[in-house]
């Protein structure tokens, strides 16, 4: 089921909403029965055959984190360690079968010319994030950080629906306590404007930014898959737009999610928070769906030894973290690229700052420093998106290609119109009219000029909704006044008449 949908935004939802509070009255316990249902109805919307698979996958690693959980309290590291080893194994060989079987298969056929044939594997919606979701939980056992062990608690903790689908990815420890208190079962109407004003303003990101910018950076992507050639302004107007698209559709879903867990009285953790405005890559990464890199820091690179062998050892283990992070994107090897480039990347930037630490050369506070590494920074992450979005790495390579010039340059139609100065130039130094529409330099350029405005001038809803008194003195800062109450019901009005068909989320295919 879609967030932005009609039967989730007027059936599902608010359905969901009075029986849960009603039960709350009554009983806790069926109350989180009655959410843990509720989420199971959600994930079947989308993936019925996959319902028994999420199902025994909690159930299994249920018990497996009782025992280990055991283990732990008696003091028995042995027994622990082989329940934890066999658990992670099996939880990574799930997620593997599901999601890169198909991959490796056409691999060794490609290269070894094995000549294997299976059928094609579905990939279950969301598995990446339970199963992620889980293997933190029985981590966090095996270190007797997870003491809240109520069946009931830890489905609704792991299916609960806002982060279902496509996280946050959560921690057990973080979790789990807000489902004992008793204010998450009755309703808070501060909690309630709060979450649909933020759910508002996400579902808005999602269907008036994110969704039309993709009219303009799909066209060109599909161009670059099928062979054509793109030049330097369909090239750079694709993967601007296709930037900006993936920002506001994450953002959005983040948001989203959010505010919906807010409605319930449950806080999830921060998971975005203006990732364009970063001045490096270590930073961006901070910003970034910043639960999933917790989950990378906390259980992959920290386990490879982190910062603490030497510095070739770190750069290493940033490689290995990068490489398998994008590989966890999908069963591609444009998501391998993608991986390694941003390993590539932090490798460059920490090397970078340790060298300015030698020189004693703090250049931080200077404007013009800090304008530069804000737009490096920038480019570098457009650069790297194309190869998430390509469908291969050919396409990847043709679209590079022409970002840096090596297609040549095509002008629009409407630019040989104005007959300008500029054109004439461009025209006589080696370009030529345009013969295709991928970027036809005018409702493009509009969008994604708005967009890039918005990104990097405008709040955030983290700070917008940030309960900091000094937040709170801005004239931006959300409360429950009429101001507010508008700006919601207009977004919401425009983003519920934009609605239309299946407009899915980008994550959700990961």
């Amino acid at each position: 089921m879609l967030f932005n949908s009609y039967i989730f935004i007027f059936c599902f939802l608010p359905i969901t909403c009075l029986v849960f509070f009603s039960l709350g009255k009554r009983s806790h316990y069926l109350a989180a029965t009655w959410l843990t249902a509720a989420s199971f109805l959600f994930y079947a919307w989308w993936s019925p055959d996959y319902v028994v698979l999420l199902l025994g996958s909690i159930v299994f690693n249920y018990f497996f984190g009782r025992f280990i959980a055991r283990s732990f309290d008696e003091g028995n590291d042995k027994a622990k360690k082989a329940a934890l080893f066999s658990a992670v194994s099996a939880n990574l060989m799930l997620l593997i079968h599901y999601k890169y079987t198909n991959l490796l298969v056409a691999s060794a056929n490609d290269l070894l010319g094995t000549g294997l044939h299976i059928s094609a594997i579905a990939l279950p919606i969301g598995i990446s994030f339970f199963t992620f979701t889980q293997i933190a939980f029985l981590v966090d056992a095996s270190k007797g950080l997870a003491r809240e062990y109520r069946f009931i608690h830890y489905c609704m903790f792991v299916t609960y629906f806002p982060h279902l689908i496509a996280g946050p990815v959560l921690h057990h420890k973080e979790m789990m306590p807000q489902f004992s208190h008793a204010k998450t079962y009755s309703l808070d109407y501060h909690n309630l404007a709060f979450g649909m004003t933020l759910f508002t303003l996400g579902l808005a990101k999602k269907l008036l930014l994110a969704d039309n910018l993709s009219i303009y950076a799909t066209p060109v992507f599909d161009a670059a898959a099928a062979g054509t050639t793109i030049g330097l302004l369909e090239a750079w107007g694709g993967s601007l737009s296709y930037a900006l698209q993936i920002y506001f559709d994450f953002s959005g879903y983040t948001d989203m999610a959010i505010g919906l867990s807010q409605m319930f009285g449950v806080k999830l953790p921060i998971n975005f928070y203006s990732p364009y405005k970063s001045l490096s890559i270590i930073d961006f990464w901070r910003r970034w769906h910043m639960t999933l890199s917790r989950f990378l820091r906390d259980y992959l690179y920290v386990p490879l030894g982190g910062n603490r062998k030497g510095k070739t050892r770190r750069y290493l283990n940033l490689l290995i973290t990068m490489l398998l992070g994008g590989i966890w994107h999908g069963a591609n090897w444009t998501f391998l690229v993608w991986g390694g480039l941003h390993g590539i990347y932090l490798i460059i930037n920490h090397a970078w700052q340790g060298l300015l630490k030698r020189l004693g050369w703090i250049p931080e506070s200077q404007g013009c420093y800090r304008l530069f590494c804000g737009a490096i920074t920038f480019l570098s992450v457009v650069v790297a998106w194309v190869f998430f979005r390509a469908e291969s790495i050919p396409a990847a390579t043709n679209i590079i290609s022409g970002l840096l010039g090596k297609n040549g340059l095509a002008i629009p139609i409407k630019w040989l119109d104005e007959q300008n100065g500029v054109v004439n130039w461009l025209l006589n130094h080696g370009a030529h009219p345009s013969t295709n529409t991928l970027f036809a330099a005018g409702a493009e350029l509009r969008m994604i000029t708005l967009a890039l405005a918005i990104c990097w001038l405008l709040p955030n809803t983290v700070d917008i909704f940030s309960s900091n008194a000094v937040d709170k003195a801005k004239w931006w800062s959300w409360t429950t006044n009429k101001a507010w109450t508008m700006v919601t019901i207009i977004l919401g009005f425009f983003s519920l008449l934009s609605i239309s068909g299946l407009s899915e989320f980008i994550y959700f295919q990961f």
